[in-house]
């Protein structure tokens, strides 16, 4: 694959922006489409179309500039400015379809190209003028954008001398021949292909308003730019200011020149009143050839950008470049997409989507904007500055204008957009760039922080498992990976709170990370650190009070007893603290050959409540073990067991009915219950088999106890302290 050369050629602002943004605004439709305008609004109603086309892409414009002078733009053009922003998946799914409708408007320029030709040499083989065309194109873009640029110089050249004819004939009289003064009102009678049915303003306008758009063919050459942030901002500004006035003066020129009846009926009145004629037809077909050039250039460069960001399939391919830094196998393939266009020898069906792409592009780029502008960060900080109101006044104008144009073709743009968002967001792709994604996550958590900060009790509705796990052993991490998935998985968190003396040798951060990435892999959030201390129990405790002034703070000690865990001077401290803090407690001691076992049952053993069966919101030490065993059922598929032990067998009803409101209450679906009446410790030794059991836990949890259980269940065993913040009727 040959390497892209150190002395590939830079351009400057008219030779880079201003040119392609001018002549790509100068179309066909000022020369072929602006006298039908004026017949139909009037003059002061085509100045008034105008200047609200103008002041969209005016918006736009601006928003583009402020952006582009914030970021080092690439190759790429919008594409390069929304991926930057907002990432890949959102660049990726502007531009695919903007790529497609670029390469669409080439051929549509192609065919306007040999309309013109036709009319002055009508016997020419149509399909081979466009063959001839596509051909001379393609061979300039495809030897170098220095080349089309030059070829460019002459075409824009042509347009000058089109005008000079243009003035010459106003000089000459044309503008008093006719009329008197100019038309100023239009009564909006349609055009020959309805019969002069009638029209009104918002369709003479969604004729009129494609030949405002345009102002991305400078940015499309964003990668090969001297200096992108200075040639994008003041030759696209530039080019709608020239291009703005001579609209104007033409529309003047025309209303003066001719007839209403002129205007509606004759769409060459411009090469009739010109001074001289021919040199309209070679303005028009300048024009076309221009705008395809510009387009098919650009194209293709937004397509080595994908290419370069493996945003498509055969990326590698699609970002090679020649010797001397051309996008050559991207231009091969929009030479490919363009003939295949070609072939269907008529479009009209398509066309409005070139021109909605290009409002949906504009509509994104006053977002970025926007959302730079809220979210405050002190990266936003652009060379060229703009007031709020305009990506604003520019997105509403833009999304109005789509809808103005063409309310079915938009939804369908939209949708096709969204489409290829979906697509894209499922392939990982991997962004080389820190985007705007980020500062926009981090101000929703803290405006989410800042309102719910203030509320006088924890939401239990809200309630979610985020665990901290304190790790001195890593391969005790390793064993319960699963069961730590399993209790916070999908919506829950855990934190690893490694506990080590300080050593430069240490290899437990690493491990840590590789952990925690781990998870995050598995679809649960993780996140890490290390506390350097000799005393494991004091760093642990130490975490928790610290992060008592988190708001994302843990609600749930996750304990994992080891053999070489000290449990009276280590772990009984932690649960006495995690207690006076109100954070939940989980001590889980596995058994030594059975572990999880099947992970088809859990038991859940509910304390004697001595006819206290009632059911409130306060139902003891108890929800948190329901939490978590519902969260493994879910995630295991497996049942529940209630079970709980009384002394008086007049409450055995009693019992029985409160574990039936309680599955009611809890939303327990397939919930299994048990009841016995006899001592807990004969029942405990003759349990219903489980892979979990679980049991409440108080401050003074003896080890004894502990070992106790796991050994008489045959199982693991799961030991739940409620912080009180947590509801499973809630």
């Amino acid at each position: 694959m040959e390497t892209k050369s150190t002395s590939q050629k830079k351009f400057g602002t008219f030779g880079g922006v201003f040119t392609p943004t001018l002549l790509t605004i100068l179309g066909v439709i000022m020369y072929l489409r602006l006298g039908w305008v004026v017949g139909n609004a009037g003059l002061l109603g085509t100045w008034l179309i105008i200047i609200i086309s103008f002041a969209i892409t005016l918006c736009t414009a601006l928003s583009m500039s402020a952006i582009t002078t914030n970021i080092r733009i690439g190759a790429g053009g919008a594409y390069a400015i929304v991926s930057q922003a907002l990432g890949l998946e959102v660049g990726g799914s502007l531009g695919i379809p903007r790529y497609v409708s670029q390469g669409l408007a080439v051929t549509m320029y192609i065919f306007g190209f040999r309309e013109g030709w036709l009319g002055i040499f009508p016997d020419h083989n149509p399909f081979l003028v466009d063959v001839l065309v596509f051909t001379l194109l393609f061979g300039i873009a495809y030897v170098s954008a220095n080349l089309a640029i030059k070829t460019q110089f002459i075409i824009i050249g042509i347009i000058m001398l089109s005008f000079i004819s243009i003035i010459l004939a106003a000089y000459e009289g044309s503008m008093f021949n006719t009329n008197t003064e100019a038309l100023r009102f239009g009564s909006f009678q349609g055009s020959i292909e309805n019969n002069f049915s009638g029209s009104n303003f918002w369709i003479v306008f969604a004729v009129f308003f494609p030949a405002a758009t345009g102002i991305m063919a400078g940015a499309n050459m964003s990668g090969e730019l001297k200096d992108p942030k200075r040639s994008i901002p003041l030759g696209t500004l530039w080019a709608i200011g020239v291009s703005f006035v001579i609209y104007m003066v033409l529309a003047y020129w025309l209303a003066r020149s001719a007839t209403e009846t002129e205007l509606l009926t004759d769409y060459y009145i411009i090469v009739e009143k010109a001074y001289f004629g021919p040199l309209i037809i070679a303005g028009i077909l300048g024009a076309t050839f221009s705008s395809a050039l510009a387009s098919i250039v650009g194209s293709s460069r937004i397509l080595f950008a994908m290419g370069e960001h493996k945003v498509l399939p055969y990326s590698t391919f699609l970002s090679g470049q020649s010797a001397n830094g051309q996008p050559r196998n991207a231009m091969i393939v929009t030479g490919i997409l363009i003939f295949m266009t070609m072939l269907l020898r008529n479009i009209n069906a398509v066309a409005p989507l070139v021109t909605l792409f290009f409002l949906i592009t504009y509509a994104m780029i006053n977002i970025v904007v926007i959302i730079e502008q809220n979210l405050g960060l002190i990266s936003y900080r652009p060379l060229f500055k703009i007031h709020r109101w305009v990506p604003w006044v520019g997105l509403i104008s833009s999304v109005f204008a789509m809808f103005i144009i063409n309310p079915t073709v938009s939804l369908l743009s939209v949708m096709i957009v969204f489409v290829v968002y979906f697509y894209l967001s499922r392939q990982n792709l991997e962004t080389p760039f820190e985007d705007v994604r980020s500062g926009l996550f981090v101000s929703f958590a803290e405006w989410a922080a800042k309102h719910t900060w203030g509320m006088k009790k924890m939401q239990q509705r809200a309630w979610k498992p985020n665990l901290m796990v304190p790790v001195r052993d890593i391969n005790g991490v390793k064993g319960i990976f699963p069961f730590l998935r399993n209790i916070a998985k999908p919506k829950g968190s855990i934190k690893l709170l490694g506990i080590e003396p300080f050593s430069e040798k240490s290899k437990l951060a690493q491990q840590l990370a590789n952990i925690s990435e781990s998870f995050r892999t598995k679809g649960v959030f993780s996140s890490w650190t290390v506390i350097h201390t000799e005393e494991f129990t004091k760093g642990i405790n130490y975490g928790s009070q610290a992060l008592q002034g988190a708001f994302f703070k843990p609600n749930i000690v996750f304990l994992n007893l080891q053999e070489h865990d000290d449990y009276e001077a280590e772990l009984r401290p932690i649960i006495k603290e995690s207690i006076r803090l109100e954070i939940g407690v989980l001590l889980y001691v596995a058994h030594q050959t059975a572990l999880l076992g099947e992970r088809n049952v859990i038991n859940v053993w509910i304390s004697d409540r001595q006819s206290n069966w009632s059911i409130g919101w306060d139902i003891g030490n108890l929800d948190l073990s329901l939490l978590i065993a519902y969260k493994l059922k879910l995630n295991w598929k497996a049942k529940i067991r209630l079970i709980t032990v009384i002394n008086d067998p007049d409450e055995e009803d009693n019992a029985k009915e409160f574990l039936r409101s309680l599955i009611n209450l809890a939303r327990l679906p397939e919930t299994i219950t048990e009841v016995y009446v006899n001592t807990f410790k004969e029942v405990v030794e003759n349990a219903p088999p489980a892979d979990l059991n679980v049991f409440g836990m108080e401050e003074n949890l003896s080890f004894h106890f502990v070992k106790e259980m796991v050994f008489k269940t045959n199982s693991s065993c799961l030991f739940v302290k409620d912080s009180g913040h947590e509801s499973i009727l809630a």
